[in-house]
């Protein structure tokens, strides 16, 4: 039993299995980590150049310049001309407007009736005509024109982030996706099925045949032992002895005219004797 299986076995883990788990642990140290992290770079160089880089050129020369445009063209188109509106006119006007009224009051007082409509007149035509005039030709074309200008920086803006998009879509497909289809198809598709036919299915008949090999080489020497432990304890204690196995398909040894069997006796012959008997008649 040690010859026929422990020392094959040992053989087989120290002169085959060793050395090819050493190898293998060689060529992954060797190949598959420096490979792996060359791998790892490439991919955070592609999504760098793919996302961080657009995105950042993005921000920087786009959103951000429009950005300023926009801040700009709201502080020279509404904030510097309304502030200068309530400084120089609205400012002026109230003043005015504080000292008519209290001269109109002082009149009203005075004269009456007369003096209101004189105060209607001024008012309509200190207040109102250059309110009105100033809404129509000031307030209502600067809103206008910053209305138009945030909708063409709007479609500007769309515009660009589109071209974006689709450029960095159609990066991505050409320098990731292509490539990864194709390799996927032509090398690690032909690749798994060849070392699923040419190693994997050899490797488990392999197995299953030395499962076999091993499992029947157990039951054997199972047997042997019982067999031995048996035979000892007859030959120590006594007893009736243990009859052989015997082969399958081989008849019982059976005595001479005599339908007996015999375990010890030689096998008769299985040509009946009424032949000899005529033949000594004849």
């Amino acid at each position: 039993m040690r010859y026929g299986l422990v020392v094959p076995v040992v053989w087989l883990y120290e002169a085959v299995l060793t050395p090819i788990g050493h190898g293998l642990g060689r060529v992954y140290r060797a190949l598959l980590v420096p490979a792996g992290r060359g791998i790892a770079a490439a991919i955070g160089w592609v999504l760098t150049a793919l996302f961080v880089w657009p995105l950042a050129a993005l921000w920087r020369y786009v959103l951000v310049p429009l950005a300023l445009a926009a801040a700009w063209l709201v502080e020279h188109l509404v904030v510097r001309p309304l502030a200068w509106t309530y400084r120089e006119l609205l400012t002026p006007l109230g003043h005015g407007l504080t000292w008519l009224l209290e001269l109109l009051a002082r009149g009203i007082a005075a004269a009456g009736s007369g003096l209101w409509a004189a105060v209607e007149w001024l008012v309509l035509t200190l207040l109102v005509a250059p309110l009105g005039l100033l809404y129509r030709r000031v307030l209502a074309p600067v809103g206008r024109e910053i209305a138009a200008a945030f909708g063409v920086a709007w479609r500007i803006a769309g515009y660009i982030s589109r071209a974006v998009g689709r450029a960095i879509a159609w990066l991505a497909w050409h320098l990731v996706g292509a490539p990864v289809t194709w390799a996927y198809r032509a090398v690690c598709t032909p690749v798994g099925h060849f070392v699923r036919d040419a190693v994997w299915a050899p490797a488990k008949r392999a197995a299953v045949e030395t499962g076999r090999a091993a499992r029947s080489a157990l039951r054997t020497a199972r047997e042997t032992v019982a067999r031995a432990r048996r035979d000892a304890w007859r030959a120590l204690v006594g007893g009736p002895a243990a009859p052989e196995p015997r082969e399958p398909g081989s008849p019982l040894a059976r005595t001479l005219g005599s339908t007996t069997t015999v375990p010890s006796a030689a096998p008769g012959p299985e040509i009946s004797l009424l032949g000899e008997k005529n033949a000594e008649r004849g």
